[in-house]
């Protein structure tokens, strides 16, 4: 079902239909400062089951999973100063971090270095639903068959069991940067729309990480 949403002010009853529905234990779509995402409450382990399988891959990686500021991701993971400096220089905005994580992520959510990935969108619309929902959306890329979907109805035709598909307009196309801040010096297993210059004296790419 697409729901047209003002992506620069998003209506309160919009973001609660939606919130509503991760409660229910359902997956829905919205817009991300990069590609449209596909999540789901990260504390129901249902629908945890049901995003990872919504791609059909053979070897599914974990979620990330989307916090709607700093304070949060201390709710999730371990973030010592030097780790905190870095989040707050560069969120919110088109990165995933790779962090250790703490006992409340659940293990679906995590690598088996038990680290998770975690962003914090610069977009209104993920920001309001994790907010409103008071638990990180684990979150996936709309993508299908490695080719990102930019349009809100190809996206509603591609996943026919979303509950809902939050339209704020046409989809980015290039991913998050993803920046391993569990290990020093961070790693980039990824570049992607967020600048990874800070990082450029990192060891080699991994490609773990890699989506």
């Amino acid at each position: 079902m697409l729901v047209p949403i003002n992506a620069d002010f998003p209506e309160p009853r919009k973001i609660q239909r939606a919130v509503e529905a991760l409660e229910r234990g359902e997956l829905i779509a919205y817009p991300t400062d990069t590609l449209y995402g596909i999540g789901c409450d990260l504390s129901n382990k249902r629908a945890l089951d049901r995003l990872i399988a919504l791609k059909g891959k053979a070897k599914p990686t974990p979620p990330t999973f989307i916090c709607h500021d700093l304070a949060d991701i201390a709710r999730y993971a371990i973030v010592e100063n030097a780790v905190y400096r870095e989040l707050k220089r560069l969120l919110p905005g088109p990165y995933t971090f790779v962090l250790l994580a703490k006992p409340e992520v659940p293990k679906l959510a995590q690598t088996k270095r038990r680290t998770a990935g975690i962003r914090v969108p610069h977009h209104p619309i993920p920001l309001a639903l994790a907010r409103a929902l008071g638990r990180p959306i684990a979150s996936t890329s709309a993508t299908y068959q490695g080719v990102a979907l930019i349009d809100t109805h190809e996206i509603n035709d591609r996943f026919p069991t979303l509950a809902m598909v939050l339209d704020g307009g046409v989809g980015g196309t290039v991913a998050t940067s993803i920046i391993d801040l569990s290990v020093m010096p961070p790693v980039v297993l990824r570049e992607g729309a967020g600048s990874v210059e800070p990082f450029e004296e990192a060891p080699p790419m991994s490609r773990k990480w890699m989506k």
